[in-house]
């Protein structure tokens, strides 16, 4: 698939940093409007794939007739999906949560086709937190690079640090699983 028409779904700096690092371009750059509430019981894969999807599809009909690259980043404890933080409160409670323990970081990624026909991929990493002190979650939230990060860390950041272990793919955790995501726009 060639990159000319590419649009990216996506408000994610980050994102596009990573399209341009495996040599794609988009032409377009639109961040969808998107409920993205949690729905009851809703557990974290299924949530991840049902955002995506809903990203793809929101610009599409903005923008008929391109291909449409969308993803969604989700950070789980056990079943539990974890807020993008907004609040530094929201980001002390999460770093808190995830201090000396192992979550999951899911990212579903979505390519629809100018004819309807959408792919799709969920990948799935494993990174475990080193314990974190009260101090250490204080000095993070007051960067601020937590803001909007599913989770409330940034691993490419200063977080990095917090990283004891991670199996899976980096730049999935980041917020787009490179080699997937090239896989479906050769496609």
């Amino acid at each position: 698939m060639v990159e000319r028409g590419l649009v990216l779904a996506s408000a994610s700096l980050r994102r596009l940093e990573l399209l341009a690092q495996i040599g794609f371009r988009p032409d377009t750059i639109l961040a969808p409007d998107v409920d993205e509430t949690p729905g009851l019981r809703e557990l974290p894969r299924a949530y991840a794939g049902r955002i995506a999807r809903a990203k793809a599809l929101a610009v599409s009909e903005k923008l008929p007739g391109r291909v449409i690259l969308a993803a969604d980043t989700v950070v789980a404890a056990g079943r539990r999906i974890l807020p993008k933080a907004e609040t530094p409160e929201q980001a002390r409670a999460c770093l808190a949560l995830l201090s000396g323990r192992r979550h999951r970081v899911l990212t579903a990624v979505v390519v629809l086709s100018p004819g309807g026909a959408m792919r799709e991929r969920l990948v799935e990493s494993v990174v475990i937190f080193s314990r974190l002190s009260k101090t250490e979650i204080d000095a993070y939230v007051a960067g601020g690079e937590w803001r909007g990060k599913a989770g409330g860390y940034a691993i490419q950041g200063e977080a990095a640090r917090f990283v004891r272990y991670i199996a899976g793919s980096y730049s999935g955790v980041v917020g787009l699983p490179l080699h997937e995501t090239a896989q479906l726009l050769e496609m």
